[in-house]
């Protein structure tokens, strides 16, 4: 037997039909309207960004000084780069950095991140104090870092030659002496990013279950085996994270060595950014400076592929 709700009744006495529902649409009134939200943003994205990404790439296959007709080159620019041992220089010297960054500092972090959560502090407000006392390095401005470590490894009355006169050994030009220049550099790189760096391994370390810990103390384990064994494998996500960001970041170093010694002495500091900074800006040479440029990145991003590959076959 049919049966009939009251609205279809009172809707067939009145002789009519019962109105379709109103469908609005997934965005709301207006579908255009989200997409206005966010046209700002995707246009500064493509004028600050993809387009100077793009006209850079054309830029390195052309002869361009900036103040004339630019003249296609092919692929001369690139393979000047091989010639050219200056670029080759910068290239050691910031591989070096970059070596340093991750089997130096990485490790250094992860140390002063378990020392945070173990030992140093077990309470939860000193973990706050150092998470703010290691994050500031991070955010302090290169021209303070520099301006300080002038005076921590200045020749005559800096603090480390004064340290290392009171237990009688002989001070160095840190700066000015080819040999320890770059170790300085790297010094002062290692300072700025080891508490950032140790913020994400405290939080990654945080993440790891006490359970698990618990557990593998129960089946006597001690503790630098549940470390080794049971922490470790689980701070893999964050030590690739760690170690790809220092390998990115380590080859587009520019500032500090270049506010310290400007890329001297006899280019003993001078990397890939500050070397494209002279061939870009002092020596007007558009396109090699592009061609630098993209060097860079393929570097970088080849590394990167090469440490991300590497960890899902050990994760297999």
């Amino acid at each position: 037997m049919e049966t009939r709700s009251g609205e279809n009744l009172a809707t067939e006495r009145q002789g009519g039909t019962a109105p379709k529902p109103r469908r609005g649409r997934p965005g709301g009134r207006g579908g255009m309207a989200p997409y206005l939200f966010v046209l700002p943003f995707f246009l500064i994205y493509a004028v600050f960004l993809i387009y100077p990404v793009l006209a850079a790439f054309r830029l390195s296959f052309y002869e361009s000084s900036g103040f004339g007709g630019d003249t296609f080159a092919g692929l001369a620019n690139y393979t000047r780069l091989l010639r050219d041992p200056r670029y080759l220089e910068a290239l050691r010297n910031t591989t070096l950095y970059a070596l340093a960054s991750v089997f130096i500092l990485s490790p250094l972090a992860l140390l002063v991140a378990i020392s945070i959560r173990s030992f140093v502090v077990p309470t939860a407000t000193f973990k706050s104090f150092y998470r703010v006392v290691f994050f500031l390095p991070f955010i302090t401005s290169f021209v303070v870092i520099a301006l300080m470590f002038n005076l921590v490894f200045n020749n005559e009355f800096g603090l480390l030659n004064n340290a290392l006169s009171s237990l009688g050994l002989p001070t160095l030009d840190w700066l000015r002496n080819e040999r320890v220049a770059l170790p300085a550099i790297i010094l002062v790189g290692i300072w700025t990013y080891l508490g950032i760096n140790a913020l994400y391994f405290l939080a990654g370390l945080q993440n790891v279950p006490v359970e698990v810990i618990e557990a593998a103390a129960v089946d006597g384990a001690g503790r630098l085996q549940t470390f080794w064994r049971v922490t470790l494998p689980l701070l893999r996500p964050v030590i690739l994270f760690v170690v790809v960001q220092a390998t990115i970041f380590s080859y587009q170093i520019f500032e500090i060595p270049f506010l310290l010694t400007g890329g001297g002495p006899s280019d003993s500091t001078l990397t890939l950014a500050i070397y494209l900074y002279e061939v870009g800006f002092r020596q007007f040479d558009r396109g090699y400076a592009a061609a630098i440029g993209y060097s860079m990145a393929i570097i970088a991003i080849v590394l990167a592929a090469v440490q991300l590959l590497a960890a899902r076959r050990f994760d297999r």
